[in-house]
């Protein structure tokens, strides 16, 4: 999958989850840039930070990188 469509569904997910950009780069402890890049497509996450991501958001590392958008996350 595309680093701009996983950077979405991050996006999505956090803010079903309630975190802002700032909380939520504070918990994954990466600065706000490096998420804001992954976020938007213009960093690739390495897959610790993948692996990372899903679990701060209670979710599987598939849901994040779907093909098949079964909760309507883009």
């Amino acid at each position: 999958m595309e680093p701009r469509r996983i950077g979405k569904r991050i996006k999505a997910f956090r803010k079903l989850k309630g975190y802002t950009q700032i909380a939520f780069a504070k918990k994954l402890d990466v600065s706000i840039a490096v998420l804001g890049n992954v976020e938007r497509g213009t960093e690739v996450a390495a897959d610790d930070l993948l692996n990372k991501i899903a679990d701060t958001l209670s979710i599987s590392r598939e849901e994040l990188t779907l093909e098949n958008e079964e909760n309507g996350i883009v």
